[in-house]
């Protein structure tokens, strides 16, 4: 479940970042689509949404089964294979540090999928054809309030976690928008700067465009400074006290794909 965290968070410090030469570990592929927010759950299309639960329409979280996955802008014809034609993008589940590509499913359908990318713009969505990813479902999600250094992990709504956060500085912030969980890491040191565990989210920094040939990702991670909890203190990065992160990965067990709203 967890990698290791160099080569993938870009956007947490300008010490975090200098020490550990970290770099995104998105592809950094154009935008295709339109830039939309993650939803709660995916609209159905063509075929009944396999993840509902009791309680309403799960989130649907869509995983690569391939290692090369064509992104394409607008799908052909939904009730059946379209001719084969150059896509807009090509991502490598290879590349990932975990080896694992998750998208955020918006529709779901019996030849495509429309999903959300981890990809410059924010937003950016685009099809996908639905046998080449794997559905599953959940009812977590996160909301990041930047203004009172606040997150909130919620499960079917209920309130699983809410603690102090820090977040961007006035220079770096962290920008605010619709984004998902693309990936669990482990950094190598857990008391080091990015703490015991580190998720990745789908969104990048407004600011911190290039480092080390990273693109400043942004992620939700620990910290070895637990007084600053509660202040702009990073490059966009959100920063949660260690004991917090460990309970959300080890205890609640938060996947992959959970939509994180962040609010200014």
């Amino acid at each position: 479940m967890a990698g290791s965290l160099v080569g993938a968070l870009a956007a947490c410090s300008e010490e975090d970042t200098a020490q550990q030469g970290a770099t995104t570990d998105g592809d950094g592929a154009g935008a295709t689509g339109s830039e939309e927010g993650a939803g709660d759950g995916a609209q159905e299309t063509d075929q009944d949404d396999p993840t509902a639960t009791a309680e309403g329409p799960a989130t649907v979280v869509a995983t690569a089964v391939v290692d090369q996955l064509p992104v394409f802008a607008e799908p052909d014809d939904m009730d059946a294979v379209g001719e084969a034609r150059e896509p807009e993008m090509v991502l490598d589940r290879t590349e990932r540090v975990t080896g694992q590509l998750v998208l955020l499913a918006l529709q779901t359908g019996r030849v495509w999928t429309q999903v959300q990318l981890p990809v410059r713009p924010n937003g950016s969505t685009g099809w996908v054809r639905s046998n080449e990813v794997s559905l599953s479902g959940h009812s977590f999600r996160i909301d990041v309030d930047l203004a009172g250094h606040e997150i909130v992990v919620t499960d079917a709504g209920a309130e699983v976690t809410r603690t102090p956060v820090g977040v961007g500085r006035a220079d770096r912030p962290t920008p605010g928008g619709d984004y998902f969980v693309t990936e669990l890491l482990q950094p190598p040191e857990p008391d080091g700067i990015y703490g015991p565990y580190a998720y990745g989210l789908s969104g990048y920094s407004d600011v911190v465009m290039d480092f080390r040939g990273g693109e400043g990702v942004i992620g939700i991670h620990g910290t070895n400074e637990p007084d600053l909890i509660g202040t702009d203190v990073s490059s966009g990065c959100i920063r949660m006290a260690n004991e917090e992160i460990v309970r959300l990965v080890e205890q609640v067990g938060l996947p992959l794909g959970t939509p994180v709203t962040i609010r200014a």
